[in-house]
């Protein structure tokens, strides 16, 4: 049996899942805009800039399933892959731990977060003691 969720609860999960979603829409957007700033980020990064809009499709992709609540946790598991990619990325040119580095681990972790306040199946696999 799993315990109701209550509504705070579920609009606190949507809320952090909505700017989750927010924020990588805009991520992908830049991708295919690709403004200087990207494009120099990409230069930075050791990525050809041709791989911008590729990376732009699979985070859309990864964020559609992510916003759908039917493949929300599919959608997850691809985003915390994706993140992983960007922190070893950002490790490999040695760009600042705390603000570059492992930013998208605290991404992922909202992502998760956002999930597990809004599903009964994850809070009861995962539950918190006290």
């Amino acid at each position: 049996m799993q315990a109701p969720i209550s509504k705070g609860r579920l609009w606190a999960g949507r809320i952090i899942t909505g700017l989750i979603v927010a924020f990588l829409i805009f991520d992908s957007a830049a991708k295919f805009a690709l403004p200087k700033p990207v494009a120099d980020t990409f230069v930075h990064l050791g990525i050809p800039v041709s791989h911008a809009i590729p990376l732009g499709t699979l985070c859309l992709f990864c964020v559609a399933l992510y916003a759908i609540p039917q493949t929300a946790m599919l959608g997850a598991v691809l985003l915390t892959g994706y993140f992983g990619g960007a922190v070893a990325t950002h490790w490999r040119v040695e760009d600042p731990l705390l603000t570059h580095a492992l930013f998208p681990v605290y991404f992922g972790g909202l992502a998760w977060l956002g999930i597990y306040l809004r599903e009964p199946r994850l809070s009861a696999l995962l539950p918190v003691r006290k």
